[in-house]
Parts: C-alpha cells; structure tokens; sequence
C-alpha cells in the first residue's frame, strides 16, 4: 500500500470512530445518548490510536495537516509530499464522515435539532467570539503537535507509541476541548463539513461556513508554531522561521481583533 493510500485509510478510520461517538452522544434513540464529553474525549482518543496503528507503519499516519505542515518546517518531512498527504487526509475525512452517516441512517430523522447534526461533522465555538475561537484552536494543535514530537522523543515498549498519541488527545479534549470542540486538525474539520454539506442529511440545516475557517487556519498556525517551538527549545536548533510564523499569527490575531471588535456582543454557538 502506498503511502498515499495509508493516509487516506487512516484518516477514514479516525473519523468513523471519531465523528461516531459524536454520533452515539448526540442523536436520538442512540444507546450512547447523552452520555457527555468525557465519553467524547475518550472516543477521539481511541480514533487517534486506532487510525494510527492502522497505518503507522505505511505513511507514518499524520492523519492531520496540521502535523504534516510542521513536520515538514522542522525538516522531518519531505515538502513535495506535503500536497498528496494533505490531498489523501481530506478525502479520508469525507469518506469517514460518510460512513457516519450511513451507520446512523435512521436516527438523523429521529433528532429534531439541525446544529446537533451539524456537530456531528464539524466543532463550532460554544461562545462565538473568532480571536478567542481562533487562539483555542491554536493553543489546541500547539500542544498536540509538542506532545507528539516529545513522545517520539522517548522509548517505550515495540507499539506504545500510538496509544500515548491517544492519551494526549484524551487530554487536550478534556483540558482544552471545551471551547471549541478542539478539531486540532484541518482535515478532521473540513472533510466532514463538506460532508454535512453534500449529504442528504434528513432535517439538516446550514453547514456554519462563516465558522469553518478556524477549525483550519488556528491548527495550522498551532502546528507550525508547536513543531517550531520543539526544534528551537527542546533540540536547541535555532530557526528563524519562528518568527515568521509568529509574526503571520500576530498579524492575523490582529486582523481579527479589529473586525470582531466592532461587535463586543458574544453569542453561544448552535
């Protein structure tokens, strides 16, 4: 199997499980109903673990561009690989996504609410305020895309190294997932998104567009700046491509700041 391939696979096998115990938690005449976040965190987690060792071994399953931006910044990653990896990680995503749907088939009928459906496929903010939602996301993958550098740092036992993957995600969920739902990963977001989107979803409403660019642009920024971080401070080789990446976010955080602070009002997410 091709590298490709192992991403794409991995990637579909994450969201099944991931985007499927969003699924047991929220729908109706779900067995899982209602059974809250810590049922969520612990799902994502084991996803993680699972499309990880699923592949692991074919594409190394970064299954996130996220991870594969800053790997590739730190010179651990080859840049012409980049396109076909982010390529096959999205259409996983979607393929997941879709498998989702057909395996809860008739209980999308049974939930009323459309914003339950749609998150699901996609995380949305559970106050919506963009420079907070955006930094969420970034401290999110920032932390993500360290721990799984410090992890390949240490040895474990021959196969451990995925499920310590799987711990952090379990982690960042229940410390940090709070806010925005943590997608701290592009593809994971927008993948099943556009699922939502194109899908026959029975009751569904609108796929919250004006909200999908932070799910992507905040775990790049925390990727890039996490994979930076590690090389200048915990290998002690100096890149000046740090500063680039802090000045885009700085740039951007500003931007933001100014547009949605000609609206101080918050609101709660849907």
């Amino acid at each position: 199997m091709s590298a490709f391939w192992g991403e794409l696979i991995g990637t579909m096998i994450l969201i099944a499980l991931g985007g499927g115990v969003c699924a047991g938690v929220s729908l109706k005449k779900s067995f899982a109903a209602n059974s809250g976040w810590i049922v969520i965190a612990m799902g994502w987690g084991l996803a993680v673990a699972m499309g990880a060792y699923a592949v692991g071994s074919i594409s190394g399953a970064h299954l996130n561009p996220a991870l594969t931006l800053g790997l590739s910044l730190i010179g651990k990653f080859p840049w012409a690989d980049v396109p076909s990896y982010i390529a096959a990680q999205m259409l996983g995503a979607i393929l997941g996504a879709v498998i989702v749907y057909l395996h809860y088939l008739p209980h999308w009928m049974a939930t009323e609410d459309p914003g339950t459906k749609l998150g699901v496929f996609a995380t949305g903010p559970a106050v919506y305020h963009p420079f907070s939602n955006l930094m969420s996301e970034m401290i999110g993958t920032f932390i993500l895309v360290l721990g799984i550098l410090a992890i390949g740092a240490n040895k474990f036992t021959d196969g451990l190294n995925p499920l310590i993957v799987g711990f952090l995600i379990v982690s960042i969920g229940l410390s940090l997932g709070g806010t925005t739902g943590y997608a701290i990963n592009p593809a994971r977001d927008l993948g099943p998104r556009i699922a939502h989107a194109l899908l026959p979803i029975a009751g569904k409403g609108g796929s919250n567009w004006k909200y999908a660019w932070i799910p992507v642009v905040g775990p790049l920024l925390g990727g890039a700046l996490g994979a930076l971080f590690y090389k200048n401070v915990f290998l002690g080789q100096p890149d000046p491509a740090i500063w680039v990446v802090v000045g885009i976010a700085a740039v951007l955080f500003g931007i933001v700041l100014i547009f949605s602070g000609k609206s101080a009002k918050y609101s709660v997410s849907i």
